[in-house]
């Protein structure tokens, strides 16, 4: 199928409109289907040393990263070590948990030398989602609409199209498309795709 000008696959399509498309598959079914035309890459996977019942029996890689030569911001624990080298700035997503201090990393790809340090707290449940605007969607790593806003607007440009193969609640698509940007989105579990597209839906309201 043709959107945006690009060809995209048509197999496991959940949700299509003029600025998103979401597919309800593994991105590793996907990611060879697609081509090499995004301005900008946002994703969060499932890392090694926590939300182990969110993996469970996938194989996480990451190599598929490599293939891409577009801008790149990739969410990753503080606690392990990021398999993709060659990063050209590591930011810092201070979570702003009070007193303590909790902090997340973000690796920059084919983009900025200088490191930035983002901060929102976390929306792991309804008085933080709340307190960022939004709704507590149960997703176990589900991202600061805040962060994702300020990565967006740093990193891109109004009509780019960025692509999240991690989509999981649609975090990346909600801000995408309130800002002006089209999204590929992939999530392999459906009850995530569903309250993704019910995101995107109350974002339209908004506009």
């Amino acid at each position: 199928m043709i959107w945006n000008n690009l060809e995209l696959p048509e197999q496991n399509v959940y949700f299509k409109d003029d600025d998103t498309v979401i597919y309800c598959a593994s991105c590793y079914d996907i990611l060879s289907d697609l081509p090499d035309s995004f301005d900008l890459i946002i994703t969060d996977p499932p890392y090694p040393d926590q939300h182990l019942e969110y993996i469970g029996e996938q194989n996480i890689t990451l190599d598929f990263l490599d293939t891409f030569t577009c801008r790149q911001l990739i969410f990753w624990s503080a606690k392990a070590e990021m398999p993709i080298k060659n990063h050209t700035a590591i930011h810092v997503w201070d979570k702003q948990v009070g007193c303590a201090s909790e902090y997340e990393l973000i690796y920059e790809y084919n983009g900025q030398a200088n490191y930035k340090i983002f901060h929102g707290c976390t929306a792991n449940n309804e008085v933080t989602a709340k307190l960022q605007y939004d709704v507590f969607t149960g997703h176990p790593s589900q991202k600061s609409r805040k962060v994702i806003d300020e990565l967006v607007n740093y990193a891109s440009d109004k009509g780019s199209i960025i692509l999240d193969p991690f989509l999981g609640s649609g975090t990346t698509a909600y801000c995408a498309k309130k800002l002006g940007r089209k999204c590929i989105g992939i999530e392999i579990e459906e009850k995530y795709c569903k309250i993704a597209v019910e995101r995107l839906m109350q974002s339209v309201m908004k506009l």
